[in-house]
């Protein structure tokens, strides 16, 4: 490993008398991946935050390539070599490739106007450094969001990074795009670069971290050599607690909850059929484009069924609405949380009655003390990390906002409740808390649908897994039949077969 780039020194950080940072340290060095992690709302977003310049620490030291820094702000940190790429990875949708790439570069020469030449030159030398193959004269907005993260990192190693920061960096890439993001930190790895991971994905941390350090409640709780934390030490310095993984295996009860035949939703999906019986958690997994997510949207009258049959509790229903859905009493956790499952400039406590704010109004009013009192319970239930229900959603972290969309839904009390990515950005303690929801609600006789492709999520919570290829079901198995591994097998093959 080289030499030391970034330290912090006990930097403290409050927020309206919120201690967001008490006395954190670390140390990066270049030429070293070291994973920050901890749950939601421990600190990691703040000290990021810190580091490049965004919020000034209000006690402690940050020294950037031996230098101690006072008073700097994002453009000092980008001219130190300072790069941070987020979650959105914050690029420009209506302009291209080049453009995008060349930004920073062009806001801080000064530039009034766009050289397109020479921002497509500079586009494609950023590209041909990371083995990036993108068309630089097409619109952001077309691109998948794999190659949307590649011109947000050829954008950010520009101008000679040093450290390179990537919050979630693996949140919506398939396991082949997760690959080829790695070859590329390798790469930059191998320059000396000094890289920042924020991750919740332990295959990930041990996949690609030299270094780790873990954050609980705005402080350091551990920070060492990656080969020195076995998982479960890993999972107990992270949440506090032990969390044994085990694998959900209801008894078989043969009381039918909801039934599909033959659903078909033309160039989406066609001939799906399956079964869910009390207790059973089904797993619905595939490739990008192969019509699983279409299947929720289907259920929740997003994507009504051109044809085919749906029965809930042996009576045959249609939903052709959202509205259908809801008084069938089926709920739906969308896969984008920010623009289909919240309203960001509401209260904690208004987005989790959203869906059920029918059931408060009684003598022509709302019933604000029990509405508070449901969201109350929700957060505790939850173990959402908020002071009370009144903040703006927009304040939580992602994972908290997350648990705030599941329950808006579990408070209409669904008979069927679809969650499409259900635990996307969500840590290992909120995982678990959400999967223990889930199971006894599906033992309580709530029809459960997961819809992910995180394989081990799906193999130790769900019963019962399809796996869709080319908008049909190619495979549907009992999850005793198979393993992670089985399961990623399968899907890879599936892919070979459709190219």
């Amino acid at each position: 490993m080289g030499e030391i780039f970034l330290e912090l020194n006990n930097i403290k950080k409050s927020f309206g008398g919120v201690h967001a940072l008490k006395g954190v340290n670390l140390t990066v060095k270049k030429g070293e991946v070291h994973c920050l992690a901890g749950e939601n709302g421990c600190g990691k977003s703040t000290l990021i935050k810190v580091i490049s310049g965004v919020h000034p620490a209000d006690e402690g030291e940050v020294y950037i390539d031996g230098n101690q820094m006072r008073n700097f702000g994002p453009i000092d940190a980008i001219r130190l070599g300072i790069q941070v790429i987020y979650q959105d990875f914050a690029v420009f949708p209506n302009l291209s490739v080049a453009e995008n790439i060349a930004m920073n570069r062009a806001l801080q020469t000064g530039k009034k106007r766009m050289n397109w030449k020479e921002s497509r030159k500079i586009a494609l030398s950023a590209m041909e450094q990371i083995g990036a193959h993108m068309d630089p004269d097409v619109l952001v907005e077309r691109l998948s969001v794999a190659n949307k993260q590649m011109v947000a990192i050829c954008r950010a190693i520009l101008d000679d990074a040093k450290l390179l920061i990537l919050d979630e960096p693996t949140t919506a890439l398939t396991a082949k795009e997760v690959e080829k993001l790695f070859a590329i930190i390798e790469h930059l790895k191998s320059k000396g670069i000094a890289i920042v991971i924020v991750t919740h994905k332990m295959e990930e941390v041990y996949g690609i971290a030299d270094q780790l350090t873990i954050l609980r409640n705005g402080a350091n709780v551990a920070t060492g050599n990656i080969k020195d934390f076995d998982r479960p030490t890993f999972v107990r310095h992270m949440t506090g607690r032990d969390i044994e993984e085990t694998n959900y295996r209801p008894e078989e009860t043969g009381e039918e909850i909801l039934k599909l035949e033959h659903l078909t939703h033309n160039g989406a999906f066609h001939d799906v059929s399956f079964r869910i019986n009390k207790g059973d958690v089904l797993g619905i997994t595939g490739l990008l484009g192969s019509g699983r997510g279409e299947i929720g949207d289907s259920l929740f009258g997003i994507l009504p069924a051109h044809s085919g049959k749906i029965f809930l509790h042996g009576k045959e229903i249609r939903i052709q609405s959202i509205g259908d859905a809801m008084a069938h009493k089926f709920a739906y956790v969308p896969e984008d949380r920010l623009t289909q499952g919240l309203f960001l400039e509401r209260s904690i406590g208004d987005n989790t009655i959203a869906a059920s704010i029918t059931n408060y109004f009684r003598g022509g009013k709302l019933q604000q003390a029990e509405m508070t009192q449901a969201a109350e319970d929700w957060i505790k239930e939850l173990n959402i990390v908020a002071p009370s229900s009144q903040p703006l959603i927009k304040t939580l972290s992602g994972g908290n906002q997350q648990k705030v969309v599941i329950a808006k839904w579990l408070n209409t009390h669904p008979e069927v409740l679809i969650l499409n990515g259900p635990t996307v950005g969500v840590d290992i303690g909120a995982k678990a808390d959400i999967h223990r929801i889930l199971h006894q609600l599906a033992a309580s006789g709530v029809g459960i649908i997961i819809i992910s492709d995180d394989l081990s999520e799906l193999v130790q919570n769900c019963n019962k897994i399809i796996v869709m290829s080319a908008g049909a079901v190619a495979v549907e198995m009992n999850s005793s039949e198979t393993d992670e591994n089985m399961l990623s097998a399968m899907l890879n093959g599936k892919q070979e077969g459709t190219k």
